[in-house]
């Protein structure tokens, strides 16, 4: 009797091992490739070398907010090659945040290599095909703020171990603490993923956005994640795009980087209506709807589908180099485009003037009338359609210049390479 009971313990442990121990069958976790990412140290402390070393062209600031006891300093690097005033008219200015979800490291390293291409420490001869003569002439007319790694505290907890964290220090989601349909909940709603927050900008970390927002006044934000390859502009919050002019501005942007650098793969379009879920409170809804920034997207810049939903190092980052110099290339050449690209398209229907100049109402669609509201009188119907076909025909004149760009710059790397 006493060997038959050992004889079944061993069959019931083999079988526990077999079958029970579901450890056995959970997919890999994948760690933090070390020898293709930096930490959150050696990435800032980079960053800072590389703004001593171009003093003339970059300057660095470490903006500060806090609330109840929670503190945080959010690294801010200005490029202004003119050295020009940060609101001077003859200049666009363009905001950039990356990292705002601790776990989307392929955001902060695309930053570094887009300040080190900025400051030519990278060829863009050889990566891209670009003339950086006419490069930096475009440059000269840009002021850029660059905010490489907003989320700093939720980095934090990435490095240490808690590789699917996207909150911040204190577990809320930065992309759901703005004031746009501020905490409204899907029926799909995960409170793990997208705590809004106790309020509207109850964070410090959108405190400092909002504060950067209102202060710089850009003409171009982008808010730059990782999760899939998708270029949205708004609305997060619902499952249209807005109308207008400026709408159109940004569809023809994104189609036109999505054609030149991505071969049409991305999605393109609204994040509500094409993520294929709605998000409310979102930093982009934001900046259109509140800030009134023309020219508001946010870019999705990797995907790994076929990782396990455990495995979000994997998910959300390339693990291997190959894909990490494709992804930051390819995204680095796709702002670059849209240095060039954007400003002219805002200079094409006076977008631009609205930044500046008060024309009776802060809203861009009220550009339209043009110099007729300045003279004190009003459109009839026939001169508001007049105007809106000359606004449509400057787009459409713009857009094949943005082609004929794209196709130059084609032919440019492509006699490159047949040099090398």
């Amino acid at each position: 009797m006493f060997v038959f009971l050992i004889f079944l313990g061993a069959i019931l442990q083999r079988l526990d091992s077999v079958h029970g121990d579901n450890s056995s069958f959970a997919p890999p976790i994948t760690p933090i490739p070390r020898d293709l990412y930096h930490s959150r140290g050696s990435l800032l402390k980079e960053i800072n070398a590389l703004v001593d070393r171009h003093s003339d062209k970059l300057t660095i600031e470490f903006a500060r907010a806090s609330n109840k006891g929670y503190a945080v300093d959010v690294p801010v690097v200005t490029y202004n090659n003119a050295k020009k005033t940060e609101k001077n008219d003859s200049q666009h200015r363009i905001l950039l945040s990356f990292g705002q979800h601790g776990r989307e490291l392929i955001t902060t390293e695309l930053a570094l290599h887009l300040l080190s291409i900025l400051t030519e420490e990278h060829s863009l001869d050889r990566i891209f095909g670009f003339d950086p003569t006419a490069l930096g002439k475009d440059l000269e007319n840009l002021v850029l703020k660059v905010v490489p790694m907003e989320n700093v505290k939720g980095r934090e907890l990435v490095e240490a171990g808690d590789l699917c964290e996207r909150r911040n220090g204190r577990g809320v989601d930065l992309n759901r603490n703005w004031s746009v349909d501020w905490g409204k909940k899907e029926k799909d709603y995960d409170p793990y993923e997208e705590n809004p927050g106790a309020a509207p900008f109850s964070e410090p970390e959108a405190q400092i956005m909002r504060m950067l927002s209102k202060s710089f006044n850009p003409h171009i934000w982008v808010n730059v994640h990782s999760g899939m390859e998708a270029l949205f502009m708004p609305y997060d919050h619902k499952n249209t795009t807005p109308d207008g002019v400026t709408a159109q501005l940004m569809k023809s942007m994104l189609k036109g980087l999505n054609h030149h650098h991505f071969k049409d793969r991305c999605l393109v379009g609204s994040g509500g209506g094409s993520v294929g879920y709605l998000a409310h409170g979102t930093t982009t809804d934001y900046m259109y709807e509140i800030a009134k920034v023309p020219l508001s997207f946010t870019f999705e810049i990797y995907g790994d589908p076929s990782a396990s939903s455990k495995d979000c190092f994997k998910m959300f980052n390339p693990v291997d180099a190959v894909t990490f110099q494709r992804v930051v290339n390819e995204w680095c050449g796709a702002f670059l485009t849209m240095f060039k690209a954007g400003p002219e398209l805002l200079r094409s229907t006076n977008t631009t003037e609205g930044r500046w100049i008060s024309i009776d109402g802060d809203s861009v669609e009220g550009l339209l009338e043009g110099n007729n509201k300045e003279k004190g009188k009003k459109m009839d119907g026939l001169e508001f359609g007049m105007s809106e076909m000359r606004t449509y025909f400057r787009l459409f004149m713009l857009s094949c210049v943005l082609l004929m760009f794209m196709f130059c710059s084609r032919i440019s790397k492509t006699k490159f390479r047949q040099m090398l």
